[in-house]
């Protein structure tokens, strides 16, 4: 069961009334943390951001990177100092939906530094053969982040390890 919220404390049961969460905007989209850098997973409801998610945790795990996950299906985004930062929902931390499963506890982290933003396009749009110089980045709350965009048709796992491929090589970022 999750933690009650009283003044957007996490973990605080009033006992009085339903649960009470801080009064901020959330974007429906995955997050997890790879190395040092948050991954944040956009795309339409049933595109596979859980999937992808799940697919880059553990492949990263396998790589030997320090992975978790940060949030599932409703992450804030705020600007701080220049550095988008990702959050999960506080009534949802550790929490992931495996289609057919349910819903998984798994760990996580709180917060972390998005360095990547990945959009998965539906299936009657396909991505670009070879990405556009200019299309490469996007500006999140006012934060300038590495950019792509990925086929939701592809399997997860392939498509965690292009993600992969992306941080071993350091070709989107210098915080990946």
């Amino acid at each position: 069961m999750s933690p009650c919220l009283t003044n957007g404390q996490p973990g605080v049961d009033s006992g009085r009334g339903p649960r009470q969460v801080p009064n901020q905007d959330y974007v429906h989209a995955s997050a997890v943390a790879i190395k040092e850098a948050a991954v944040l997973i956009r795309g339409q409801s049933g595109a596979g951001k859980s999937s992808l998610a799940l697919a880059l945790i553990a492949a990263a795990e396998n790589a030997g990177f320090f992975a978790r996950l940060i949030g599932d299906d409703r992450i804030n985004l705020e600007n701080h100092g220049g550095r988008l930062i990702a959050r999960g929902h506080p009534l949802i931390l550790g929490r992931i939906e495996r289609r057919g499963q349910g819903i998984l506890e798994i760990p996580f982290l709180a917060a972390a530094v998005v360095g990547l933003v990945i959009d998965l396009d539906p299936p009657d749009q396909l991505a670009a053969r070879y990405p556009e110089p200019d299309r490469d980045r996007i500006r999140l709350s006012g934060v300038s982040l590495p950019f792509i965009r990925l086929n939701q048709d592809s399997a997860a796992s392939d498509l965690a390890l292009t993600v992969l491929q992306l941080f071993h090589s350091g070709s989107k970022s210098s915080q990946i």
